[in-house]
């Protein structure tokens, strides 16, 4: 029997359950909209000999136009449905590539304290809230692949005209804006994965001062040559990588709740308390690095 996970649906309502379970699938613990007043969602899998090796959420148009370019499976139900929030949509892809590494098993944190011990374990975490600007609990899908992954290559963006090239390329996208609730651009951070440790980045540094970019600069550390906080009147933030180092980074994302960052500082995930958007009105957002 194989171990990969090849297909993804979800289900609104009792009866899409009763279909999907008819069809062989099998369903993933968790509402997507757990603490809301909308639709009982749940995520269903199959496994299958092809394997799943992305996933992606949008909550925008423009987000979605590089996933359909780049033949991404866009599961056309929206994971906020009856809660109000953004129109969020769930995406996979399978990939073959230097880049793709199989997902063989799939969980649903509806509760924040239950995250960080989950890195450990060796889960990759989703980075968009399912719950995003609907309230509610924080909601997050976590992937397991069939080997451990590392971060070899970080970039961002501050337009979506490259999100195509950066999905055939093997990229990432964080789906979460590094401008949330801020205005200016939208701004994502992006990764590739490697299986090869000796590959991986070793350091992530984030820079919010112009005295903290001359630091970073001084010690030869390499940047992300945008501005995460592009358009909004902020600070300058920038991104930093290192391939110098003692440990490969093996998980990077976005950390919005910071109820949670005592929990992920126990669980020994590093978070860089630099609030990337500094100087303007927008959401805490702070970067987490798994080594």
């Amino acid at each position: 029997m194989s171990t990969y996970i090849s297909e993804l649906q979800v289900s609104l309502n009792a009866t899409e359950e009763q279909n999907l379970t008819t069809r062989g699938f099998r369903v993933v613990d968790g509402n997507l909209n757990q603490g809301t007043r909308g639709n009982d969602i749940k995520l269903w899998y199959k496994y299958g000999s092809e394997p799943i090796t992305k996933v992606q959420v949008s909550f925008n148009d423009n987000m979605a136009d590089g996933l359909i370019k780049a033949g991404y499976t866009k599961i056309n139900k929206d994971l906020n449905a009856g809660a109000g929030g953004d129109y969020l949509y769930l995406w996979f892809f399978k990939g073959s590539g230097e880049f793709d590494t199989p997902i063989v098993d799939l969980h649903v944190t509806t509760v924040a304290a239950n995250e960080g011990e989950k890195f450990a374990s060796g889960w990759e975490r989703v980075a968009c809230d399912l719950n995003r600007k609907a309230g509610g609990n924080w909601i997050h899908l976590w992937l397991k692949r069939e080997k451990q992954t590392y971060i070899c290559k970080v970039i961002a963006t501050d337009s979506y005209g490259s999100d195509k090239d950066h999905f055939q390329n093997g990229y990432i996208r964080v789906d979460e804006d590094t401008n949330r609730d801020a205005g200016g651009a939208y701004v994502f951070i992006w990764f590739r994965q490697t299986t090869d440790p000796e590959k991986a980045l070793k350091d992530l540094q984030v820079s919010i001062t112009k005295d903290q970019f001359l630091e970073y600069q001084q010690q030869d550390y390499h940047p992300v040559g945008v501005n995460l906080n592009k358009g909004t009147g902020g600070n300058q933030v920038n991104l930093w990588h290192k391939k110098e180092g003692s440990s490969p980074i093996k998980a990077i994302g976005l950390l919005l709740n910071k109820d949670a960052v005592k929990d992920y500082q126990e669980a020994g995930i590093s978070v860089i308390l630099k609030n990337l958007n500094e100087g303007n009105k927008g959401i805490v957002e702070y970067l987490y690095v798994y080594q």
